[in-house]
């Protein structure tokens, strides 16, 4: 998936709802991210378009809550609680995901295989 910054963009998402694991004093999701405003596109190993800067997850713990809730590695997140996470700072992306006060983490999120179903479904059944 590819856009133009200032432009609209049209994705197919999924939402995700992340329950964090409380261990001592901190709460964790279970997964990783990369990718930002800030960050060079070219090292995304997830994305075709080597000029997207955005927050893709790079690494999940098997069994952790983004593993249980669905989440999966080479995920985009276009939204993190309702903000939108398509032009951030890897930082700005980290700390929206990680507040304190928030123990679910509704995301939204697209995925290649997401796409490749709905360009599929879109073949077999033409507008009439």
């Amino acid at each position: 998936m590819s856009f133009v910054p200032g432009q609209p963009v049209t994705a197919v998402v999924q939402r995700i709802e992340i329950q964090k694991l409380q261990q001592g004093d901190n709460l964790i999701l279970g997964f990783s991210i990369g990718g930002g405003i800030d960050q060079d596109p070219g090292q995304n190993p997830f994305s075709e378009d080597k000029t997207d800067k955005g927050i893709y997850v790079t690494r999940i713990t098997p069994g952790g809550p983004a593993d249980v809730a669905g989440l999966m590695m080479g995920d985009k997140i276009m939204q993190v609680n309702g903000w939108d996470m398509t032009m951030v700072t890897h930082d700005r992306a980290r700390k929206r995901l990680t507040k304190k006060n928030e123990g679910v983490v509704r995301l939204l999120v697209t995925r290649k295989s997401l796409e490749e179903v709905v360009k599929q479904s879109m073949n077999k059944y033409p507008r009439q």
